[in-house]
C-alpha cells in the first residue's frame, strides 16, 4: 500500500542507530518524523538541516550541543533547533528512545501561541528557549509524545491533521511557563515568509562547503541589498551570516574527520580554511579539542560557551 506523502516511514523498533531518512522536505511533504531506540551510548554527532526540529526524549538520556550551551535531556524533555542551525547531540544512556519531527515553517504557518508567533520559540539563543520546568508539564509532554507516535504508527484518517495539532499543543505547553525576552514582543519580523526569504542563501552555503560565500553573493541570491540581507538574516537566524558560514564549514570538517582518512591539511583545503593550523585553531576554539583528538575520541568534543565562541569572520 502506498504511503501518504506527508511523513516518511516510521521505524520505532529500530535497533541500529541511524539518522533521519533522506527524504527532502517539500511543499507536498513538509515534515519528516522518525523514532529510534539506541542500544548503547553514542559519540557526538553534528548536524545542520533545512527543517525546523522539535524532539521529545521518551526514554533514557541525551545531551544536545549548541554554539552557546549544552543541554542535558531527560525523558519528557523537549529540544528545539531552528532551521539551518548548527547543533550536535549524543545519547548518554543505553536503551534511549526519541521522537523527532523536522518540518518546514509552512507546516505550522502563521499560527500564534498566546500573543507570540510560534517562531518566537526558535528566535532566541538555545539557552533562552523554553524548557520543561515542572513534573506535570513533563508528564503532559510524554503523553503528547506517545500520542504522536500512535498517530504515526496507525495512520488513521486525519492523522496528519492530528499530528499538526499535537505539535502545536506541545509548543503551547512549553510556552506557558516561558518568559520570552522583551525584545521579541516589540518585533514584527517573526514570520514564516522571512525565513523563506533567505532560503536561497542557506542553500548556497550548503552547496559550496569548501568555498567561502560572500555577503554580496548571498544577498544577490535573495534579491536583497547587502544591508537588508544582513538585517533579515540576523533577525531570522539569531547570528550573522559570517558566523553561520563558519559553523557550516566546521560541521563539514567534523563529518570528514569521521568519514574519511584525509589528513588535517587536506580537510582544511576541502572546507575552505587557510591551512591545517587555521582549522586546528578554529576547531579547538569552538569544540574544545583538536581535529586529531576528535577523530581518535569523538566523545571528547565539547561546545564552548559564548565567551569563547567564534568571531564573525
Amino acid at each position: 500500500m502506498e504511503r501518504a506523502p506527508l511523513i516518511c516511514d516510521l521505524d520505532v523498533e529500530a535497533i541500529n542507530r541511524r539518522g533521519p531518512p533522506d527524504y527532502p522536505l517539500t511543499e507536498s511533504a513538509p515534515i519528516q518524523a522518525y523514532s529510534n531506540i539506541y542500544p548503547a551510548e553514542t559519540s557526538v554527532e553534528l548536524d545542520i538541516h533545512e527543517g525546523i526540529e522539535v524532539g521529545v526524549l521518551l526514554e533514557g538520556g541525551k545531551s544536545h550541543y549548541y554554539n552557546d550551551v549544552a543541554l542535558q535531556v531527560q525523558p519528557g524533555d523537549v529540544w528545539l533547533s531552528s532551521s539551518w542551525e548548527p547543533h550536535g547531540w549524543r545519547f548518554t544512556a543505553p536503551g534511549s528512545r526519541d521522537l523527532v519531527l523536522m518540518f518546514l515553517p509552512e507546516f505550522l504557518g502563521e499560527e500564534r501561541l498566546r500573543d507570540l508567533p510560534w517562531l518566537a520559540l526558535f528566535a532566541v539563543p538555545p539557552s533562552q528557549r523554553p524548557r520543561v520546568t515542572r513534573p506535570e508539564i513533563r508528564e503532559r509532554v510524554l503523553g503528547l509524545g506517545q500520542e504522536m507516535l500512535t498517530e504515526l504508527q496507525e495512520q488513521e484518517p486525519g492523522w496528519d491533521c492530528a499530528l499538526r495539532l499535537d505539535l502545536l499543543r506541545l509548543l503551547l505547553v512549553l510556552s506557558r511557563d516561558w518568559r520570552p525576552p522583551a525584545r521579541l514582543r516589540a518585533h514584527s519580523h517573526l514570520r514564516t515568509r522571512n525565513l523563506q526569504g533567505i532560503v536561497s542563501a542557506l542553500e548556497l552555503v550548503r552547496s559550496r562547503p569548501a568555498q567561502r560565500v560572500t555577503v554580496a553573493e548571498a544577498a544577490e541570491s535573495c534579491e536583497m541589498s547587502r544591508s537588508q540581507f544582513c538585517l533579515v538574516f540576523h533577525r531570522t537566524m539569531g547570528m550573522s551570516f559570517g558566523r553561520f558560514c563558519l559553523h557550516s564549514r566546521l560541521r563539514f570538517a567534523v563529518r570528514m574527520l569521521t568519514s574519511s582518512d584525509l589528513s588535517i591539511e587536506a580537510i582544511a583545503e576541502e572546507t575552505g580554511f587557510a591551512g591545517g593550523s587555521h582549522l586546528q585553531r578554529t576547531f579547538a576554539k569552538q569544540y574544545g579539542c583538536t581535529p586529531g583528538s576528535y577523530r581518535s575520541h569523538p566523545e571528547s568534543l565539547r561546545v564552548r560557551p559564548p565567551a569563547m565562541g567564534l568571531s564573525d569572520t
